[in-house]
């Protein structure tokens, strides 16, 4: 069972790294948002870097991914629905504080070595489960058989990702609509008119 004070903490970095990103977050910023003594962080975390693999863990457990792996949906809407779930969650925030993973990418350095690798693997965990709806879009017909799914998921990804930056820049969901209008109808083999 996690203590309750060790969630608080792990909760209240989520909020901290998310808003002000990780190099702009402190221990001293987390335990204060906790509302618990700085040394209750190390009683549970040894390092910064330690928790902000926790907070990446929950993070991206809640994306929605599993959106991408549910058969009961075709696997063209599968994808829709996952950007679409990701789009609302940005909702909440006003669209300004972006994705938490694009951010904690874009502060990545070597000082921290395993948030670079935990993001990694999470990028590439989020990448296999896009590839596998396309591919199986392609096996129903669904999306063109010409692409590569490998290198198309790729592409969504990097595509989702800058659009996020740009909508958290300008703190409006346009960037977004511009991904749901021209990188998902490529999918369809044809740009959606508007």
């Amino acid at each position: 069972m996690v203590s309750r004070t060790r969630q608080k903490i792990v909760d209240a970095a989520l909020e901290q790294f998310h808003e002000f990103g990780y190099n702009g977050s402190s221990v001293n910023d987390v335990v204060e948002r906790a509302g618990v003594p700085k040394g209750s962080f190390y009683n549970y975390f040894k390092a910064k870097e330690l928790l902000a693999l926790e907070v990446l863990k929950i993070y991206s457990a809640g994306s929605g991914r599993e959106i991408l792996a549910d058969k009961s949906l075709r696997p063209l809407e599968r994808i829709k629905q996952h950007f679409s779930f990701m789009a609302d969650r940005y909702n909440r925030f006003g669209y300004a504080r972006g994705c938490l993973i694009g951010n904690l990418a874009a502060e990545s350095t070597d000082e921290a070595p395993l948030v670079r690798q935990a993001l990694a693997e999470s990028l590439s965990r989020w990448t296999g489960l896009l590839e596998e709806a396309l591919k199986e879009g392609q096996e129903h017909g669904e999306v063109p058989s010409s692409i590569d799914a490998r290198k198309t998921a790729r592409f969504l990804i990097n595509a989702w990702e800058g659009a996020v930056i740009r909508m958290k820049i300008v703190a409006a969901r346009e960037p977004l609509d511009d991904f749901f209008d021209i990188a998902l109808a490529l999918l369809h083999g044809q740009r959606k008119e508007g």
